[in-house]
């Protein structure tokens, strides 16, 4: 066989600039026979001489040859693009990659070039079928004349075999392979009812009657997914996060989803629950609804840095529960709680239940400070710290609990021992019942 590469060597020696891709300034000849011009394109995909300029287009291939084919029926060769690309079941975009290689190997040439004017009549480009010079001299080939016009008369001995098996893949028609199974090449089962044991197709065997009976088979069964629940990845989480921080933030819930993952990405990255981004965002002053004109921006601003600020998990958790105690956030906490209004009414059962509840977590008060006791002047800083979470716990449970505890206490130390959230949630859920005290 004739080895390609003895004068040309292998890998980028044949290809065609820009400016020799035209009638007047190609080497090739014109062939008029598109049995020549396919044992041509056939040699250029075999030979390893030719390589894409572009990195990214796709290499020679099928395609290449399938489109060559096309073109080597057409009378005229002046193919359209959106044609080309209807027949060949391919993109535009695939079909102008392919022909470019075409062009880069010297096998077409620009006649006219086509017009792709806007809002003008679009004409597609007029191309020659050439030969380019370098098979004619890797073959041995012979030619007289000059230029375009060159003609083939012989061939050289070491190049008749060549040719030969280049002849032959031009005859054949180049199909494009099909994605489909084989026909009786898949999975089978039996027929059942019948005597014999074996499946026609040969391929799948039905189990015996005993095995059958029993139960047990050899049959292989289809395998249980042992895949749990898919996991969120970093942008999932991203998302996930946004659609709750709008759904549960009331200035919120006017912003993009896209955009407030985007803004809370880092804190997204670090773990973070959307109650903490609250906090953080609302953690100097709180943010009315009607006046949060550009939620997302001022989302941006107020966590410019916090993910930083608060990288531990306990940073966080102690930002969160100050969040929730400060004072700053009374006006939406208190919703319908007016401090300027008096003192909650209370019965006097219940003044008495409170005064026994004290009375058995504190020491008696000795006798020069009976008066000040009887005065409803309870001192809560000897109460250790299981008497605190205990007296939190029955607050938290009945919001009656806070409102005896308002008169008997104050509302400062009211506060300082229940906290300021149980003690506005109970002063929010009592409301109805105690509107005639407000």
């Amino acid at each position: 066989m004739y080895e390609y590469s003895d004068e040309l060597g292998r890998g980028g020696a044949l290809r065609v600039l820009a400016a020799a891709q035209w009638v007047s300034t190609t080497t090739g000849r014109i062939t008029t026979d598109p049995y020549s011009w396919m044992q041509a394109v056939h040699w250029v995909g075999g030979s390893g001489l030719y390589t894409p300029s572009s990195t990214h287009s796709p290499k020679w291939g099928a395609t290449t040859v399938l489109i060559a084919q096309e073109l080597s029926a057409l009378t005229e060769c002046r193919p359209g693009i959106d044609y080309l690309a209807r027949k060949m079941k391919c993109s535009v975009r695939t079909v102008k990659y392919h022909l470019g290689m075409l062009r880069e190997a010297g096998l077409l040439v620009y006649r006219s070039k086509g017009t792709r004017t806007a809002g003008g009549v679009r004409q597609a480009s007029v191309y020659e079928r050439v030969i380019p010079l370098e098979f004619d001299e890797a073959l041995g080939i012979r030619t007289v004349g000059e230029g375009l016009e060159r003609r083939p008369v012989g061939i050289a001995e070491e190049g008749r075999k060549l040719i030969g098996k280049l002849a032959k893949k031009a005859s054949r028609k180049v199909r494009r392979p099909s994605k489909t199974p084989v026909s009786g090449r898949g999975r089978c089962t039996p027929m059942q009812g019948g005597t014999s044991t074996s499946s026609p197709t040969a391929i799948s065997t039905s189990p015996s009657e005993t095995k059958l009976a029993s139960g047990s088979t050899s049959c292989p069964t289809q395998k249980k997914s042992n895949r749990g629940p898919q996991q969120l990845n970093k942008i999932g989480r991203r998302y996930q996060m946004a659609s709750e921080l709008i759904t549960n933030v009331p200035w919120l819930q006017r912003a993009s989803v896209a955009r407030v993952s985007w803004i809370a990405r880092h804190c997204a990255d670090a773990g973070w629950t959307w109650q903490e981004v609250q906090a953080a965002a609302e953690e100097h002053s709180p943010i009315d609804p009607a006046e949060a004109r550009r939620p997302s921006g001022l989302l941006a601003h107020r966590l410019k840095g916090v993910h930083v600020l608060y990288a531990a998990p306990a940073a966080r958790r102690l930002m969160v529960t100050a969040w929730e105690d400060s004072r700053a956030q009374e006006h939406f906490r208190h919703a319908g709680y007016d401090q300027a209004a008096g003192p909650v009414a209370v019965t006097d059962t219940a003044l008495e239940a409170m005064r026994t509840i004290h009375a058995v977590l504190q020491p008696a008060p000795a006798a020069e400070d009976c008066t000040e006791h009887e005065a409803g002047s309870l001192n809560i800083e000897t109460l250790t710290r299981a008497e605190v979470l205990e007296h939190r716990a029955l607050a938290a449970d009945d919001p009656e609990y806070v409102i005896t505890m308002l008169p008997v206490l104050g509302d400062r130390d009211t506060r300082r021992l229940l906290t300021h959230r149980i003690v506005d949630q109970a002063l929010v859920a009592a409301r109805p019942a105690h509107a005639n005290a407000f």
